[in-house]
């Protein structure tokens, strides 16, 4: 027999154990295949020039970071599989065949299930573009022309990175085994991934992991200014090095402590899992933690979504606030421009105040943009027309209230305190508020609100200017108004607002991308746990048969297997649902918003899902167990 003959022979028949790594691998080739798809498409054009450039850079991002995940993963399951296959194949050397033509036989065979995972992950990619597409743009709140369209250049890039990284590691397989003995491929399914340490060196990494841990949420929610960025970097190093030790650690010592309690052990058959799960935890720990790490990433991923859908429509109601904004040299005209726009539109709000622009000369930096002060008593007014909040306590000789504009993306989680110089006078910053009192004109530069005395004493340093604000109730009419206002002799400069620009639109994208982020990640996570524990479920198949003929009931043997699978999900849903808490709260206190909800959402999804994996877990086990 030939051996693509042999391979193909023995890829059918074990085709129903190479299942959840062939569905986990086209799953990922799908969502990459889509994307990519999206891009080549020609869809992101209807969104403009500036749009279609981002959210193409945000697709390429996430592309990369995909390719990268499936790197992590192939390399994952290959290992599984090759360990798992090793025993197998090590039966050859006994039938004649070398180490080179043993290699190959494993290299046609994962060739075989590269193809198929490519095959239906390309395929299923095609099929479901156009509905990926509706969905993404349906999240997004984005109307465009969608058609039928799958670009070959889309599943040409697909398959060249898959491939690329997929060969990689079938040669890496074909190496090992060519320079493995016969001894290594025959016990190679019994060898731990964890060198059996001392406690004395478990308890160390458990007190190291649990400290780790804990700098690391310390860091990623403490408030330092503008050093938050580094301290949310150095956090996730952190907890990624704390999830690992807390699994190599601090888990096995409470169990193996656990162990030794003979009360404790000996009752409801605890016997029969726990000392199960301590060898099972010196396998497996690096899948729960990297099954732990995906899971906070999936978590934070959803996190990051939302906070920036709550600051894009923050934005946008910032910036629509009002619908026309007249600069004018002078003050009294407000009427003046109401009665032009009440020509052809109704005015629902209207407010006016008056700025003043320092000159730069009389700053501490003349080469930097110029202070522009308001009267505390004028954004008062300004706060009763419009309805706005107002609880601001009026600052004293030497202070001011920062009023700024809202950032896309803040890189300080708490306000910093500044001192502006005005004529050699330090005044102090005392607060910073984002309230759009001032509508557009706030994106412009950074306003100072100071005290009337102080405002009337600093008129001789800068240049008045008036800024008359109108709401119309019907914004999709603004063009009407926009002549009668210009042809006014009073009108400086007008700002109109669009309501339906849509400037900021890929962060919509963006949004709607984390959501199949955060899919992508917890399905991966998922199947990496569920495919670790398929694979053990044929190695305990002996174990179990002798058990039972021990005399162990069948009914223990289920509950045994049921309290073992059950802490093989709960640990890790258990470090991430700390973990992310403290990632997400982090992100929070970044994007100035309330995420916990979010939180809470995303949490219960993934322990939906790992109960789904759970119960299909517990059924394979047991009929791999014959119980």
């Amino acid at each position: 027999m030939s051996m693509l003959k042999l391979a193909f022979q023995n890829f059918k028949s074990s085709f129903k154990s190479y299942l959840s790594l062939i569905i986990s691998l086209s799953f990922t080739i799908m969502i990459l295949c889509n994307f990519m798809n999206l891009v080549d498409s020609g869809i992101l054009n209807q969104l403009g020039e500036s749009n279609a450039r981002n959210v193409e850079i945000i697709i390429q991002v996430l592309s990369f970071v995909i390719g990268c995940f499936m790197l992590f993963f192939v390399w994952y399951s290959t290992n599984v599989f090759l360990t798992k296959r090793k025993r197998e194949i090590g039966v050859y050397v006994f039938m004649g065949l070398s180490n080179q033509r043993i290699g190959k036989l494993y290299a046609i065979e994962t060739i075989f299930i590269g193809l198929t995972s490519l095959i239906l992950g390309i395929g299923f990619g095609a099929l479901t573009s156009q509905l990926f597409m509706m969905i993404l743009m349906r999240i997004s709140e984005i109307t465009v022309e969608i058609h039928f369209q799958f670009s070959l250049q889309a599943g040409l890039t697909t398959t060249l990175i898959f491939g690329l990284i997929y060969l990689l590691f079938v040669i890496k397989g074909y190496v090992n085994i060519v320079r493995s003995s016969v001894l290594d491929m025959v016990s190679a399914n019994r060898q731990n991934e964890y060198v059996k340490q001392k406690k004395v060196i478990l308890v160390l990494k458990a007190i190291a992991g649990v400290v780790i841990l804990a700098l690391g949420y310390y860091l990623a929610i403490m408030e330092a200014g503008m050093e938050v960025m580094g301290n949310v970097f150095i956090a996730v190093v952190l907890v990624v090095a704390g999830t690992y030790l807390l699994f190599g650690g601090l888990i096995p010592v409470i169990f193996q402590g656990l162990a030794t309690h003979k009360r404790f052990l000996y009752k409801h058959e605890r016997n029969l899992w726990i000392n199960n799960v301590i060898f099972r935890i010196r396998k497996n720990y690096r899948t729960y933690a990297m099954v732990c790490v995906l899971m906070v990433c999936s978590v934070t991923a959803l996190a990051f979504g939302f906070a920036m859908k709550n600051r894009y429509d923050g934005i946008v109601h910032f910036e629509n606030t009002y619908t026309y904004q007249v600069l004018s040299d002078d003050s009294g005209y407000r009427q003046e421009f109401a009665t032009l726009i009440e020509k052809n539109n109704d005015i629902d709000v209207s407010s006016d105040i008056e700025i003043l622009a320092i000159d730069s000369t009389y700053t501490d930096n003349p080469y930097s943009q110029p202070y522009a002060l308001l009267a505390y008593s004028q954004i008062k007014k300004v706060a009763e027309e419009t309805g706005m909040d107002f609880d601001l306590q009026e600052p004293s000789d030497d202070e001011f209230i920062s009023l700024n504009h809202l950032y896309l993306m803040s890189l300080t989680n708490d306000m910093i305190v500044d001192i502006n110089t005005i004529n050699g006078q330090e005044y102090r910053s005392i607060a910073a508020i984002d309230t759009p009192y001032l509508g557009y004109m706030q994106e412009n530069m950074d306003y100072m609100i100071v005290n009337d005395h102080v405002y009337d004493e600093l008129q001789v340093y800068g240049q008045k200017m008036h800024l008359y604000n109108y709401k119309i109730a019907d914004a999709s009419n603004f063009e009407a108004s926009v002549e009668d206002i210009q042809s006014s002799e009073h009108c400086l400069g007008l700002v109109k607002i669009d309501p339906e620009r849509e400037e900021i639109a890929w962060i919509k994208i963006l949004y709607s991308v984390s959501i199949f982020m955060f899919m992508v990640f917890v399905f991966a996570g998922g199947c990496i746990l569920f495919m670790k524990l398929y694979n053990d479920a044929f190695e305990e198949k002996e174990r179990y048969a002798i058990l039972l003929k021990l005399g162990i009931s069948r009914k223990s043997l289920k509950k045994s297997i049921a309290d073992e699978l059950l802490f093989a999900y709960v640990a890790p849903l258990l470090v991430m649902s700390i973990s992310s808490y403290f990632s997400v709260r982090a992100l929070g206190n970044l994007m100035q918003t309330s995420l916990f909800s979010v939180y809470l959402v995303s949490v219960l999804v993934i322990i939906i899902f790992f109960i789904f994996c759970y119960l299909l877990s517990l059924l394979i086990y047991r009929k791999n167990a014959g119980i």
